[in-house]
């Protein structure tokens, strides 16, 4: 009931901004903390503003003018499956097996950037169906070029 709440409160909002200017908002993104706990949020692109905007339970929780923005980058990881291949392997051994096999792929967006003299980062994790359209929104809307760092861990293959 709570996350639907907010989910209402989020289409809200991001109507709202529509109706007052060209606004593009992703709302399958997750903000992630210094202790690496992942909290749901909602990024949103504000054209008019000239800034990018990271909602969290509906609250304005980051707005980074596009001329403060240093840097943006694209990384993505892949994890075996382990802990729910063995929840699954509780009710069938071979569905948890075959789980535990699988892997899943996060994709990571990091925006550098300063407030006055300091240097921050805004560390974002991007819903696999929407990734693509928000590194060609950032690009598009902040005028940096995406770097993408290749997989977490590996160094990218020269091309």
């Amino acid at each position: 009931m709570k996350k639907m709440m907010v989910q209402a409160v989020w289409v809200f909002l991001s109507l709202s901004a529509f109706a007052t200017g060209p606004n593009i908002a992703f709302p399958g993104t997750k903000f992630v903390d210094a202790k690496g706990h992942e909290t749901e949020a909602n990024l949103i692109f504000d054209s008019n503003q000239k800034s990018l905007v990271v909602l969290v339970a509906a609250k304005a929780f980051a707005e980074i003018p596009y001329s403060s923005i240093d840097k943006v980058s694209y990384e993505y990881s892949k994890h075996h499956r382990l802990e729910q291949g063995a929840i699954v392997m509780v009710a069938s051994l071979g569905a948890g097996a075959v789980v535990m096999l699988t892997k899943s792929k996060s994709h990571w967006l990091y925006v550098d950037y300063h407030e006055g003299v300091v240097a921050k980062t805004l560390v974002l994790r991007m819903d696999k169906k929407e990734y693509k359209q928000i590194l060609q929104t950032a690009k598009a809307e902040t005028g940096k070029e995406v770097e993408v760092m290749g997989e977490a861990g590996k160094p990218e293959a020269s091309k």
